[in-house]
This record gives C-alpha cells, sequence and structure tokens, in this order.
C-alpha cells in the first residue's frame, strides 16, 4: 500500500496540480496586492473616494456609526455595500488576470512561430495528371 502510494505521489499529474496549486496562490497575493494597492486608488480618484463597505441596512433595532460597529454588537445586518466591493474587486481582478493570460498567450504564440517557419517543406511530387501521362507513354512505349 506504501508502495501505491509513492508511485501516485510520484506521478506526473499529482506533482504537476501541487505546483500548480502553490503558484495559485501566490498569484493570488499578488493579483489582490496589484488590485488594493495599486488599481483601487486610481479608481477612488474618479469616483470620489467613495467606499461601499460601509453601506448596510440593520436588520432590526439599533443604529450604528459603520457596519464594524454594528458586527461587534452583534446586530443582524444587510451589508449590501460589501457585496458592491466585492464584485468590483472581481471584476477588476478578473481583468487583470485576463490581460496576463492574454500577454502569456500572446507571447507563448510568438516563440511558436519560428519553429513552425523553419520546418521545410516536404517536396512536391508529381501532379495526378502527370502521372497519368507517364503510365499513357509507358503503355505507348510498349504497344
Amino acid at each position: 500500500m506504501l508502495k501505491e502510494f509513492k508511485d501516485f505521489i510520484a506521478k506526473g499529474n499529482v506533482m504537476d496540480m501541487a505546483v500548480g496549486i502553490i503558484i495559485g496562490a501566490a498569484f493570488t497575493a499578488i493579483v489582490k496586492s496589484m488590485v488594493d494597492d495599486l488599481i483601487n486608488p486610481f479608481i477612488s480618484i474618479f469616483t470620489g473616494g467613495i467606499d461601499f463597505t460601509n453601506l448596510f441596512v440593520v436588520l432590526g433595532e439599533g443604529s450604528f456609526p459603520s457596519l464594524a460597529a454594528a458586527q461587534e454588537a452583534g446586530a443582524a445586518v444587510f451589508a449590501y455595500g460589501s457585496f458592491i466591493m466585492a464584485v468590483i474587486n472581481f471584476l477588476i481582478v478578473a481583468f487583470v488576470v485576463f490581460m496576463l493570460v492574454k500577454s502569456v498567450n500572446k507571447a507563448k504564440a510568438a516563440a511558436e512561430e519560428p519553429k513552425a517557419e523553419a520546418e521545410p517543406e516536404a517536396p512536391k511530387g508529381p501532379t495526378q495528371e502527370e502521372l497519368l501521362a507517364d503510365i499513357r507513354d509507358l503503355l505507348k512505349a510498349r504497344a
């Protein structure tokens, strides 16, 4: 059973998946930092610094100055502002990932083009008409 487990772990697919998960976690941190530290400040310039996070409705009694205060007090809140910010951040992250994937695919395509051009073309053989003419000439020569 231990040998089977070693064989399973040693397979390329499992190792590739593990590396992918580790790289994905690191990449998530990079993209999150890019969105939070570089892109969101520019967006706040155009929106006047509006932060939707503190938009909420208390589903009960009480009045609270912020979402954090309402949550700390244990009040039931409908935090639609946090949802709006999550959607905006998702769209930004999705766009950044799209642009990165697009540039990687473009770089891959550019790297593969010279290989395709470097392959020599296969020599072209005679056409069907040329073969038939040769057969005809051979038959005439035998007769």
